[in-house]
């Protein structure tokens, strides 16, 4: 829902100007390894989330 506010507030052309920022920035061959390094964040967070337990059984262990 966050995110559907934020992108009403963009027009097309404004992502478009983002966009090419982004690969302009970064290249067209690190961005694919940004994605997956963002998709194991937000995976790792919301195991984080789902199992705070877990979390705290491993620092005890150390």
């Amino acid at each position: 829902m966050l995110i559907s506010v934020f992108l009403g507030w963009l027009g097309t052309q404004e992502i478009v100007l983002i966009v090419l920022i982004v690969v302009l920035l970064f290249g067209g061959r690190k961005i694919p390894e940004l994605m997956k390094g963002l998709g194991k964040g937000v995976r790792s967070f919301k195991e984080g989330m789902n199992n705070p337990d877990n979390d705290n059984e491993e620092d005890q262990k150390k």
